[in-house]
Formats: C-alpha cells, sequence, structure tokens
C-alpha cells in the first residue's frame, strides 16, 4: 500500500494507552466525531489544565536563545497562560479549587527558575510541529507524539530526552513512554540520543534518569499495539471489555455523548466538555491527546 498520511492510523504514547485501557475508550477519545461539529470531543479536568498549562510556559522556552531563555519570569508566564484554563474552561467547580491548582502550578515553576539545570543550557528543538515518522509504510501506520524536552550536549553532538510531569503519579515502569519517544526522537532529528530522564516538577528540583529503551525492542511493542489498532478499527472492534455498563476508563466519555456534559470551550479541532464536578474523574492525567 502506497503511505498516505491522510489514510495512515497515527498512533501515539497516550492513543495506545486509550487503547490497552479500553478499546472503547479509545474509540471515543481517538476516533469518533461529533456529527454536528466535525470535532473530536475532550474532557477537561483540573490536573489536565495544570499539566497543559505547566507544559506550555516550559515548552515554549526551547525556542528562545539560552542566554535570555530565563530573563521573563516563568510564573508571569503562567499567569498569561492560565487565562486559558480560569473558572469552568478548566473544570474548576470553584475559585477554592482553581487556586489550589493555580498555586501548584506556579511552586513547579518557581522550582524550575530556582534549579533550571538542563532548561538553562542548549536545547534541539525539533522542526516538526507533530513529530512523527512511518513506523510501517507498508501497513501505513504512523507514529506521532511531542516530546517535552530536548538537551543539546555540544561535547558529544548528542540529545537528552526530558519529560515533564505535573501530576501525583509515578510512570510506570513498563510505560511505552519512552521507547515511543526514544523512536520517535531517533527518528525525526539526526543527533544519537543518550540518556532519557522524567522531572518530577512537583518533588524534585532534580531530574530522575532512567535506563534508555532498546530501540529495536521499542520498535517491536509499537508496531505490534499498532497493528492490533489498525485491525481493531478495519473491523470496527472497539468494545469495552466490561460489556455495555462500561468500565471507568470510557463511562466518562460515554456521558458525554449522553447530553450530561457542559460544552466550556472549542477549537477547530476538538470541543471540550465538563462532567457534573461528583461524576468527573478523579485520575490525575498532564498529558493532552494526540
Amino acid at each position: 500500500m502506497a503511505k498516505d498520511k491522510y489514510t495512515a492510523i497515527w498512533i501515539s504514547h497516550t492513543s495506545i494507552s486509550d487503547y490497552l485501557k479500553c478499546p472503547r475508550a479509545y474509540f471515543l477519545k481517538n476516533v469518533y466525531k461529533d456529527s454536528s461539529t466535525g470535532h473530536k470531543i475532550q474532557i477537561m479536568t483540573p490536573a489536565l489544565a495544570l499539566g497543559q498549562a505547566v507544559h506550555e510556559v516550559i515548552e515554549s522556552l526551547s525556542s528562545i536563545p539560552t542566554s535570555s531563555r530565563m530573563e521573563e519570569s516563568l510564573v508571569l508566564k503562567f499567569d498569561k497562560v492560565w487565562e486559558n484554563f480560569t473558572s469552568e474552561k478548566g473544570g474548576f467547580r470553584d475559585s477554592e479549587e482553581e487556586h489550589k491548582f493555580k498555586e501548584r502550578g506556579k511552586a513547579m515553576l518557581r522550582r524550575v527558575m530556582d534549579n533550571p539545570g538542563p532548561i538553562a543550557r542548549l536545547a534541539v528543538k525539533i522542526q516538526q510541529d507533530l513529530p512523527h515518522y512511518w513506523i510501517s509504510e507498508d501497513e501505513n501506520i504512523v507514529l506521532c507524539g511531542k516530546v517535552d524536552w530536548l538537551e543539546y550536549d555540544q561535547d558529544l553532538d548528542s540529545v537528552h530526552i526530558i519529560d515533564f510531569k505535573t501530576g501525583k503519579k509515578r510512570e510506570d515502569e513498563d510505560s511505552l513512554q519512552l521507547p515511543i519517544y526514544h523512536l520517535l526522537v531517533h527518528h525525526c532529528q539526526k543527533r544519537p540520543v543518550v540518556k532519557a530522564s522524567y522531572w518530577y516538577l512537583e518533588e524534585n528540583d532534580n531530574l530522575t534518569e532512567k535506563i534508555l529503551p532498546d530501540l529495536k525492542e521499542a520498535h517491536t511493542r509499537v508496531i505490534e499495539i499498532g497493528r492490533r489498532i489498525k485491525l481493531a478499527r478495519k473491523l470496527e472492534k472497539m468494545e469495552c471489555p466490561e460489556g455495555r455498563d462500561g468500565c471507568i476508563h470510557c463511562q466518562s466519555m460515554e456521558k458525554i455523548l449522553k447530553g450530561e456534559g457542559k460544552l466550556v470551550s472549542a477549537n477547530s479541532q476538538r470541543d471540550v466538555y465538563i462532567l457534573p464536578f461528583e461524576e468527573a474523574e478523579t485520575e490525575e492525567i498532564d498529558s493532552i491527546i494526540l
């Protein structure tokens, strides 16, 4: 089959995680579009608002020259970004809850200003809005995703993958996040990857270095799941494994389809909803669907 980005199956760490948790959740978050708007749907929660705002501030720094990167207060940058997440737009039930999450974000960014570490050093910027490559041209499958930060080592002409964590939950050891990031960085720029780390911004001043995943093993794991997703989409077999009542991963999205959510914002691609507060997910999520 000739490769075609418009008919290809695009997979990412987030979409793969959705599929492994519940194929129905994967469908509702990554395939389904509202017939009246033509947009995908997303549920906003306070944890997601916090993660998106902090990531937006830090990621914007990679395009600023190192010498002037830290000249403007990150907290002031955060205040401007936060305007997009105030009140219901961030899924907050009241001003007290919003204040609590906003202060958490400011504390993380003060930590970065006090201990900039790799942020104050040279960085590599991949020249794609959404980094991606054909993980299988013959099968028409594209792997994509945004990597938070690539620190550049001038002596070795190499890069260090860094992922910022704004939630309280530690990434599982068997997570596919770093394997996927290693594949993406390897294929989307020319320098070798020599290191990978997480930065748990709410707890640590320094990075938590991880074992760099093997590229061959990473490719094998990711393409196998990509094939499963492609087959499920072709056969339209994306049911919840727990049956019609659904599971914790798809129930909230089903509520949106039933009209139980409230539309709080929209862009050219997604309609963003919130659920009644007593029904909203409480899981800390700090990533955006790609």
